[in-house]
């Protein structure tokens, strides 16, 4: 079993912490902004600047996350047997899967009536662990060769059109898969290639081994992050292959941008996961050595990743919930059928974008005591196995 630097685990701390405090900004903007209903923040012909770059930067969130969380899976394996990672890695799947689909779906709804399920990242994260949990028993250059033929190769089925086929949803579409007169289920996240997302974090976890000196894996990652970003430079400037929507140019320089960088998400492109994992390996490669109060800030946060994400859910709701009702529209306008940006009914509620950006520093100052004192209960008590699962 190979060993690993404390150092070493708190540089991927801070790039948790990092993305999970950018995340909060988009879910903010969602409850709070008051063009969320309108347009599509990432719109070229509807957006501006500030407001797409807030959209923009959280799209790494995602795709590192995936990633650490492949990582993390192969630190975790070295304490362990291959079936005792399976097992863990299961259970902790199923885990997150129900979290997705009760917890989080009652948090972004306050409807007890489930009116609206939700199949987002939490969901995917829990499955692509489910997934990990059998791939891991293959040849790790057998996992590689399955992470990168998925990442680069799916967008091949981006023409794929299987009407009313569930299990292609969930494989590879963003839509309703079940709808009846009070109800809809829709997959948010598609399995394709977030298991490959999660697969290559594993794979790339060994890169941490004690053996390995921190220049070498430096000099790696950096050579990684530079050899995505340029191919994606030059896959959407050809614009043929690796991103479902091609760019246009709008004879506006902004707009052009704009549609240079909306990036499909849903499922993630080529392009997508090339600009944003490009910028993680980057990352990790430059702020391993880095100390001082901002990284024991964002490590805080970064330590205790899902245990912020559920609360922040649910006080970010909840504070809408009373903006609501003090603004004059009512809180049971909160009680939502779907998520806020779809519901009609909060059409032209909320606040400019700096006022977001102001309710969002509230959230993150409420969460760190918190997040804070889990931190220390987790460290304290590391003989209670239900802590591992948060």
């Amino acid at each position: 079993m190979t060993s690993l630097t404390k150092n070493r685990i708190e540089s991927l701390d801070l790039l948790k912490g990092l993305v999970i405090v950018i995340m909060a900004i988009d879910h903010v903007r969602d409850y709070f902004h008051y063009d969320s209903y309108f347009f599509d923040p990432t719109d070229p012909t509807l957006t501006n600047t500030p407001l797409f770059l807030t959209r923009f930067i959280t799209n790494f969130c995602a795709p590192a996350f995936s990633f650490l969380a492949g990582i993390s899976a192969f630190i975790v394996g070295q304490k362990k047997t291959k079936a005792e990672l399976s097992s863990f890695l299961l259970k902790r799947g199923l885990w997150l899967v129900f979290v997705e689909l009760v917890i989080m779906m009652f948090g972004w709804h306050f409807d007890i009536e489930f009116k609206n399920v939700f199949f987002g990242v939490i969901w995917v994260l829990g499955f692509s662990m489910i997934f990990l949990a059998g791939l891991i028993h293959l040849p790790k250059n057998i996992i590689l060769v399955f992470s990168c033929t998925l990442i680069f190769g799916h967008n091949l089925l981006d023409t794929i059109q299987l009407e009313n086929n569930i299990l292609w949803i969930f494989l590879h579409e963003r839509k309703p898969f079940l709808t009846t007169e009070n109800h809809i289920f829709r997959v948010g996240y598609p399995i394709i290639p977030w298991v490959a997302v999660m697969s290559l974090g594993y794979y790339l976890g060994s890169f941490y081994d004690k053996a390995i000196e921190s220049s070498k894996r430096k000099k790696i990652f950096n050579k990684i992050g530079v050899v995505a970003i340029m191919l994606f430079l030059i896959l959407r400037s050809i614009n043929i292959y690796g991103n479902l929507l091609p760019w246009k140019d709008y004879g506006n320089l902004a707009q052009t941008l704009f549609s240079f960088f909306n990036l499909t998400k849903y499922p993630p492109s080529l392009d997508f996961l090339l600009v944003t994992l490009g910028g993680a390996f980057l990352f990790l490669a430059n702020t391993e050595k880095l100390k001082g109060k901002v990284v024991t800030f964002f490590c805080v946060f970064g330590r205790v990743p899902f245990f912020f994400y559920i609360i922040h859910i649910y006080i970010i709701h909840f504070l809408a919930l009373i903006v609501a009702e003090f603004s004059g529209i009512g809180w049971q306008k909160m009680i939502l059928p779907s998520l806020p940006f779809r519901v009609e009914e909060l059409k032209g509620f909320g606040y400019n974008l700096f006022i977001v950006y102001l309710i969002w520093i509230l959230i993150i100052a409420i969460h760190y005591p918190l997040c804070k004192k889990f931190d220390n209960y987790k460290q304290n008590n590391k003989d209670k196995w239900w802590l591992s699962y948060f």
